[in-house]
C-alpha cells in the first residue's frame, strides 16, 4: 500500500481556532489520517499521510471553509504509515519564532525554485538556512550561512546579532517555506531592504529541479519517520546507527554529538559499559 504524505500552512486569522479543533479531528479520524495539525489564531500548519482518496477528501473539507479556499499543499509518497495516530494541537503560533505582533505580510519576495539557482549565484547576494543546526548537517545549498541554532527561536538573537550590510540581498530558505514566512519578516523589521525567500522551500525546489544544478549538498531532514529525503525526495537510507545501521529515529538524530548519528540502543549499551568499566576500575 502507497501513501500520500500532504504539508500545508496558511496564515489566516482564525479567531475561533479553539472551536475548529474536534470538528477537524472528526474529519480526519473519519478518513483514517494520520500526522499533526496546529492551529492558532494566526493560522494553520500540517503534514498529514493517507490513501490518495483520504487526502483528497480532506482538503475538500478544509477548503470549504472561504477563509481556506486559497489552500494549497505539497505532497510525496511513502510505502509505509510515517505518523502512527493522529493530532490536532492549539497554538500561540503555528510556528514558533517567540515574536509578538510580527507581521508576516511584510515578508520577504518569493524566489520560484526554477530561478532560485540563479538568483543565489549573484555575487551581492548571501543566503541564509533558517533551519536548525542539526537539519543543516545533514544537507544544505551551497555556501549558505548556517546560523547553528537549536530551534526556530533562537533566530531572533542570531539575526540582532548579524553584522552584515543591510543593503546586501538576503536570499533565505527551510523546509517547506512556512518559517521564512516569520525569519523574513523579522529581518526586514530589523532594517535589512531586499530580502527574498525560496517559494516552497528545499521541498519544493527538490521537486521541481530534481537538483540538476548540484547547488544542493546532501539530504533534506523533515519532521516524520523518513528522517530525510533524497533529491528526488525519496526516503533516505543514508541515516543510520554508525555501530549497527539501523535506522535512527527523529528524536536520536536531534542529539547527534560531535556529528555522529548513534541509536539509542547503542548509546545505552555504550553507557552500560562504560558503567561497569568504572566500577571495576
Amino acid at each position: 500500500m502507497s501513501f500520500v504524505i500532504a504539508t500545508f500552512y496558511h496564515f489566516v486569522k482564525f479567531s475561533n481556532y479553539y472551536d475548529m479543533k474536534d470538528e477537524i479531528k472528526v474529519a480526519c479520524d473519519n478518513v483514517e489520517l494520520k500526522g499533526t495539525i496546529l492551529l492558532a489564531e494566526e493560522g494553520i500548519n500540517a503534514t498529514v499521510s493517507g490513501e490518495r482518496n483520504a487526502i483528497d477528501k480532506i482538503f475538500d473539507f478544509l477548503r470549504s471553509d472561504y477563509r481556506l479556499r486559497d489552500l494549497t499543499w505539497k505532497e510525496s509518497a511513502a510505502e509505509y504509515q510515517p505518523f502512527s495516530k493522529m493530532k490536532v494541537r492549539l497554538k500561540r503560533e503555528i510556528v514558533n519564532l517567540g515574536v509578538s505582533n510580527l507581521d508576516t505580510s511584510v515578508r520577504g519576495q518569493y524566489i520560484d525554485p526554477d530561478y532560485w539557482d540563479d538568483f543565489i549565484s549573484q555575487p551581492d547576494v548571501l543566503v541564509i538556512d533558517t533551519r536548525n543546526d542539526y537539519e543543516v548537517k545533514l544537507g544544505k545549498f551551497k555556501n549558505a550561512i548556517n546560523p547553528h541554532t537549536q530551534r526556530f527561536r533562537d533566530f531572533p538573537q542570531w539575526a540582532e546579532s548579524f553584522s552584515e550590510s543591510k543593503d546586501l540581498k538576503v536570499a533565505m530558505y527551510c523546509t517547506g517555506g512556512i518559517r521564512c514566512e516569520k525569519s523574513t519578516a523579522y529581518m526586514k523589521s530589523l532594517g535589512f531592504n531586499d530580502v527574498y525567500h525560496l517559494k516552497g522551500g528545499i521541498l519544493s525546489y527538490l521537486e521541481k529541479t530534481h537538483n540538476k544544478s548540484g547547488n544542493w549538498e546532501g539530504e533534506c531532514f523533515v519532521f516524520d519517520d523518513r528522517i530525510a529525503v533524497d533529491h528526488s525526495l525519496a526516503p533516505s537510507d543514508k541515516i543510520k546507527c554508525i555501530f549497527c545501521s539501523s535506522k535512527v529515529s527523529t528524536d536520536e538524530l536531534k542529539s547527534v554529538s560531535r556529528g555522529q548519528v548513534v541509536c539509542s540502543d547503542c548509546k545505552s549499551l555504550s553507557i552500560e559499559r562504560n558503567s561497569e568499566y568504572n566500577t571495576n576500575l
